[in-house]
């Protein structure tokens, strides 16, 4: 799914006004109803909806909302700015509304001798995405006094003072939602940690804009949706053998972090590897020919790794619990100096990289690095905020023409070429040590089984967040463990391919 701007999404309204042809009030409505439909399969339990309007579109929709909800049988009262001066649309709806007799439309100031029992809901329909500075005077009061209510809170569009496509100021005052009923798109602040705390759950509502738009308009920004997952994923060839699917070969582990190598390992195994090798220290030999016996043992030192010869025709993962004594660091810049094939890096092989900034020109063209922000930073220099962190993760990605994953809540994938690609699968319970050491076996196994670079890094972060939804419902995300997640990558394959073949 595309990720646009707060222009090219008022551009995309303007055409789809133009082309369907359908009236603007008419495209409101059909907002609006589509919000309804989701609250009245989702709010069942609530009686008593407060809807707030800001004068511009957004507050028309608002209107339209509370019209509908009336006539489902809710009880339903507005609030807004007497003094306000409506666009043409919000007018529309308001004037309407005044017409329903039922439903009372009250001043933003009688908020404070409102009644908000356990059933009432509010609901924010103030500014969307034509917030063009942030919040102050009575409307920041307002937002102030509606984020200390205990209700149920859900944004329509945008949560009040949130901008559509830069990071706000860390002391505005923004909307806090529990759900943020969205049209069409994902707006980009939803994606990073600053902004999208304040949009609780998103739920993104289609309401058949251009489809030519759509499609004819470029962004370097996207959401890894199902439909480009299924697009990249390749079922099993029932004629294939383990020659088709690829040599994967994890180099891992030392004395105490054995366990980074075994992850990693069943990752690789559990994605469909070919032939798996796992280079590692001899004091986890024991342990990997326990734990993996599919996978072969490679010898690259005693209690850490001092030799990295890793076979030319293996696709290879480096980093998991590695550590950075001198002759593992040595060893492995020496390694990197020869090594002409794309591969992903990741953890300790990251912090050995970063010491020096001359490394990073030894990570061979089209490989894959995996850092979380702290790795980021050290490789590449402090930033101050998140957003500023994908403006850098851009840049250098295409001076080193590699492939940047920089792990996070929403986990974005950067590509040489400046496009992000933004995760939505997994959640809190991946905050776990483990969960970047499978990361590296999934996508390392994708890698060997001929996905090209960049598919292999959106389809295995995907899928790792995938798994995790599925180890969250069994075990919840505070008790969930990596290896959880790794026993349910059957679930997501099984998924998967019955997705795909219901299209075919």
């Amino acid at each position: 799914m595309k990720i646009f701007t707060a222009e090219q999404i008022r551009k995309c309204d303007e055409f789809t006004i133009s082309d369907e042809p359908v009236s603007s009030i008419q495209l409101m409505e059909r907002a609006a109803q589509n919000c309804v439909d989701w609250i009245y399969e989702n709010c069942k339990n609530h009686r008593n909806f407060t809807i707030f309007c800001g004068s511009g579109n957004n507050g028309g929709d608002g209107f339209a909302i509370a019209k509908m909800l009336y006539l489902k049988g809710f009880d339903v009262d507005v609030f807004v700015d007497p003094k306000a001066k409506y666009s043409n649309d919000a007018n529309v709806n308001f004037k309407e509304l005044k017409e329903v007799s039922g439903v009372l439309i009250k001043n933003f100031k009688d908020v404070e001798s409102y009644r908000f029992d356990s059933r009432t809901v509010i609901i924010d329909a103030l500014f969307g995405t034509g917030l063009s500075r942030e919040l102050e005077g009575d409307y920041k009061q307002l937002v102030n006094d509606l984020n200390a209510k205990n209700n149920v809170r859900i944004s329509i569009d945008v949560p009040s003072g949130l901008f559509t496509d830069v990071i706000s100021d860390e002391n505005s005052t923004i909307f806090k939602a529990d759900y943020t009923l969205s049209f069409q798109f994902w707006k980009k602040s939803f994606l990073y940690p600053e902004t999208g705390k304040y949009t609780g759950k998103v739920i993104i509502l289609d309401i058949n804009l251009s489809e030519e738009y759509i499609s004819n308009t470029a962004t370097p920004d996207f959401v890894i949706d199902d439909k480009i997952v299924e697009s990249i994923f390749k079922p099993r060839n029932e004629f294939s053998h383990k020659g088709t699917y690829g040599k994967v070969t994890i180099a891992a582990g030392s004395y105490g972090k054995v366990g980074a190598a075994v992850l990693a390992t069943k990752s690789a195994l559990k994605t469909g590897a070919g032939l798996t090798f796992t280079l590692a220290p001899k004091c986890g030999y024991e342990v990997l020919q326990t734990s993996c016996p599919e996978a072969m043992f490679i010898q690259g030192g005693e209690n850490y790794i001092d030799q990295f010869d890793i076979d030319e025709t293996s696709v290879c993962g480096i980093g998991p619990g590695l550590g950075t004594v001198l002759e593992t660091e040595k060893s492995l810049l020496k390694f990197l100096k020869q090594y002409p094939k794309p591969l992903l890096l990741d953890a300790d092989a990251l912090n050995i990289i970063s010491k020096d900034e001359k490394n990073l020109k030894l990570i061979p063209k089209k490989s894959i690095i995996t850092p979380h922000p702290k790795e980021f930073e050290r490789l590449f220099g402090a930033i101050k905020n998140s957003f500023e962190r994908i403006e850098l993760a851009r840049k250098k990605a295409n001076e080193l023409q590699i492939y940047i994953v920089l792990k996070d809540h929403h986990t974005q994938i950067i590509t040489p070429e400046g496009n992000v690609f933004y995760n939505i699968t997994g959640n809190s319970g991946l905050a776990k040590g483990g969960s970047g050491d499978i990361l590296t076996g999934i996508i390392t196994s994708f890698l060997a089984q001929g996905y090209s670079e960049e598919n292999a890094a959106i389809f295995g972060v995907w899928f790792h967040g995938k798994a995790a939804e599925f180890a969250a419902e069994k075990y919840s995300k505070e008790s969930m463990l990596p290896t959880d997640v790794i026993n349910e990558f059957g679930n997501v394959f099984e998924e998967l391919n019955k997705n795909v073949a219901i299209k075919l």
